[in-house]
């Protein structure tokens, strides 16, 4: 037993070094928002708009159960070709809808 609780708090020990230090921030930034865009984020972050950092961003965006968007209405003043990335939440629930994209509680008449 003194082993596989060694290896428990080594696993434990790891897990929380492999935790990102911007989750925290970013969690407090999108509490309560349904939208955000991802230039907002960086910005709030401090970091440059670079692939790195916004695939950075993007892992844990999915992790709070975000899904990636373009949109228009991120952009003050957004017109025609200014559209934006961001993060949305789900309109929605997954347990909606199946793998096969049915739901198997709605009756469908032939």
């Amino acid at each position: 037993m003194a082993l596989l609780g060694k290896l428990a708090e080594v696993r434990a020990e790891l897990d929380a070094h492999r935790d990102d230090p911007w989750r925290k921030k970013v969690e407090e930034a999108v509490r309560g928002e349904n939208a955000i865009s991802t230039a907002a984020l960086l910005d709030l972050l401090r970091a440059p708009a670079t692939t790195g950092t916004a695939r950075r961003l993007a892992l844990i965006m999915r992790t709070l159960h975000f899904i990636p968007i373009k949109s228009r209405r991120l952009m003050p003043g957004g017109f025609r070709d200014t559209v934006t990335r961001g993060w949305a939440r789900p309109v929605r629930g997954s347990s909606a809808l199946t793998v096969s994209g049915v739901n198997p509680n709605i009756k469908v008449r032939r």
